[in-house]
């Protein structure tokens, strides 16, 4: 038996879908087999301009070729990703060209990958397993500012995505939220493996010996309080319409770490600038090792995202990471996410996205505690949901 697999982002690179494509493809390898082969198609490391890696080209692991495509220079924008992607697009269909698989599985964000998995599955009359992590109609409907080009893009869109779920024979959402809106599809059976939790952070030992297994207070007379933001700087997250604002507010008793990159980086400079804020510190994307430092030495997690419709239906993945940790989490979300983390994550600051008065008064009235989140942890572990995953991938073969 022969499996396409389709993640634009894999292994060393630095992305939620790397993290979790990795991971399941190792499952799935493991337990299709010897007998059986799985091409996971991707690209080389491409997630941030300013952290470079270099991986091989071609990679065998067993019964798991990896194939990673070389992809033009870009800087996040969004023509830049078009670009990357055509590259993406066509070099996988020249790399599977002359092969016959039995079934493809595509892990998409974009539409794109779970469209060119249509393409290829199609052609060969063979059963398509999509796992779509954004509905990116939804989101670039929100994100598309100009009237004239939604016009143009939206339409072309719409019949991509029609095409590409019509045909599909398993669709899995990572959100819950996504449900009303692929309900229409019918002809596909549905499942709902979330993101998960890698072994890196459940691994992760470095605690204050008085905090183990049981939650406590922080002296509250310290001097300055940490509060950091790990990931993409785009759109997406709106940083620039937060982070400023809610610094000017809270002043030095508060310090902002933002750790990453991304097409709005410079956004949120200028805002910072705005604000004359000097409480805020930008820091390149680092490794995971490092990051599991810097979550360590921080007093609160932040995550946020922007104020748009669309991500009222999103989980982000950056949920799992964070609540491995027993730092209370900051979390400026709405919709689905906010049901999720107040029937799932203790001990959260939660408030509306880009609202920085309430998150400003929430964070000044919070008595500071630490809490180990282990219930979470033993629900989400990523090891537990890949297998269960694989399986159900396996069940079309």
């Amino acid at each position: 038996m022969n499996i396409l697999y389709l993640s634009f982002y894999f292994e060393p690179d630095l992305s939620a879908g790397s993290f979790r494509n990795s991971t399941l493809a190792k499952e799935l390898s493991k337990q299709v087999g010897d007998n059986s082969f799985i091409d996971v198609v991707t690209s080389q490391p491409n997630r941030y301009t300013t952290f470079k890696i270099k991986a091989e080209s071609k990679e065998s692991i067993g019964n798991m070729t990896i194939h990673r495509i070389q992809l033009p220079e870009h800087k996040s924008g969004m023509i830049d990703q078009a670009n990357s992607f055509r590259t993406y697009f066509v070099q996988t269909l020249k790399i599977t060209k002359k092969k016959k698989y039995d079934l493809v599985f595509a892990s998409s964000s974009r539409l794109f990958t779970a469209y060119l998995g249509y393409v290829i599955a199609s052609k060969q009359n063979i059963p398509l397993y999509l796992d779509i992590r954004d509905i990116f109609v939804d989101t670039m409907d929100d994100v598309l500012k100009n009237r004239a080009l939604k016009t143009l893009v939206l339409p072309f869109l719409r019949i991509i995505e029609k095409k590409t779920f019509f045909y599909a024979s398993h669709i899995n959402l990572i959100s819950e939220g996504f449900k009303p809106y692929f309900a229409k599809y019918s002809q596909a059976r549905f499942s709902n493996f979330t993101n998960g939790i890698d072994d890196i952070f459940l691994n992760n030992k470095i605690v204050r010996e008085e905090e183990e297994l049981q939650s406590i207070k922080q002296d509250t007379t310290k001097e300055t309080f940490t509060i950091t933001y790990a990931g993409n700087i785009g759109e997406g997250q709106g940083l620039h319409k937060i982070i400023p604002q809610a610094a000017a507010r809270l002043g030095n008793k508060y310090k902002f770490r933002v750790v990453g990159d991304g097409g709005v980086k410079g956004l949120l400079e200028n805002e910072l600038k705005q604000f004359n804020v000097s409480n805020v510190e930008l820091l390149p994307p680092v490794s995971r090792e490092r990051l599991l430092e810097i979550y360590n030495e921080s007093d609160f997690l932040f995550l946020h995202l922007n104020d748009y419709k669309a991500f009222e239906k999103v989980l982000p993945s950056k949920i799992f990471e964070l609540a491995t940790f027993n730092k209370p989490i900051i979390a400026g979300v709405g919709g689905y996410a906010k049901k999720f983390i107040h029937e799932n994550v203790d001990n959260v600051i939660l408030f509306n996205p880009c609202d920085a008065d309430s998150m400003v008064s929430k964070i000044k009235n919070y008595e500071y505690k630490n809490v180990e989140r282990q219930e979470f942890i033993h629900k989400f572990s990523r090891e537990n949901i890949n297998k269960e995953m694989a399986r159900s991938i396996l069940s079309y073969l």
